[in-house]
């Protein structure tokens, strides 16, 4: 299998974000064996696949939250872990290079004693050393964003699930990533509120020019938001392509066993 079958090598000098040969061991248990993943700028990914086949420690690594055991990962050509010359960056140049990357998690993780406001300018102030009166512009226009301007005064507690989501995903945005990684970011919501939060990032996908990378069980989201679709088992990506090939002509029968058990559900 061609290493992305949306995206042959030879027609991209550098990817958004790339993974060679990647592995991922948690003492004797390996989530992630010798993955390779190139995700375009701009490009709009699905990672899909059952609980526990790696897809969020794709994410995670991406982030910096976890370090590979093996293999390279790049975003826009630098790796996230050595500089040019194999030395391993240091903590500030780290910081730097995955900055460019962010990420919303199936849990909110607002700071419940902060209002919507002070959640959002705590990142610009603090990272980016905006003044007080920038951070609040930007955090206003990223309100509207997700629709939720009206809610700057109010905490955590008085919000519904979607939209301390959207709110998660304007905090996300406002620090400019060009990558955004979204980790199921409905599963923790009814269907409804998940319609909500999943309308945002088609919005966010139909005006921006934010590189996506997405965990989702959500398989008619998936279908109609992604550029390419990767499907993950014990691992591995175990097929790769668009997303009409692979909902309607995958050609593993383990594909088609995984995507009967998500489309059931």
């Amino acid at each position: 299998m061609e290493a992305n079958a949306c995206a042959p090598k030879s027609q991209q000098a550098v990817w958004a974000i790339e993974f060679e040969k990647v592995s991922k061991s948690f003492g004797a248990h390996c989530v992630l064996v010798d993955l390779d993943l190139q995700v375009r700028p701009g490009e709009k990914v699905s990672l899909i696949g059952p609980s526990g086949s790696g897809k969020t420690t794709v994410l995670r690594l991406a982030m910096g939250l976890e370090k590979q055991s093996r293999g390279y990962i790049r975003v826009f050509g630098e790796s996230i872990q050595f500089d040019a010359t194999g030395k391993p960056l240091s903590r500030a140049q780290e910081a730097r290079t995955r900055r460019r990357c962010g990420m919303v998690f199936q849990q909110f993780n607002l700071f419940p004693h902060l209002t919507v406001l002070q959640n959002l300018v705590l990142a610009p102030t603090t990272v980016l050393r905006q003044s007080r009166e920038q951070a609040e512009k930007s955090a206003l226009e990223h309100l509207r964003m997700v629709g939720l301007e009206s809610k700057v005064r109010a905490y955590p507690a008085q919000l519904s699930g979607g939209q301390q989501q959207r709110i998660a995903i304007a905090r996300a945005l406002i620090l400019k990533p060009e990558i955004l990684l979204l980790d199921e970011i409905t599963s923790a919501l009814d269907p409804e509120l998940a319609g909500e939060v999943l309308d945002v990032v088609r919005g966010i996908a139909d005006e921006m020019k934010v590189t996506l990378l997405i965990v989702t069980h959500e398989m008619r989201f998936a279908r109609d938001i992604s550029d390419c679709i990767a499907v993950f088992d014990a691992g591995r990506i175990i097929e790769q392509g668009p997303p009409d090939k692979i909902f309607t002509n995958p050609k593993s029968e383990r594909t088609r066993a995984l995507l009967h058990s998500l489309l059931s559900h």
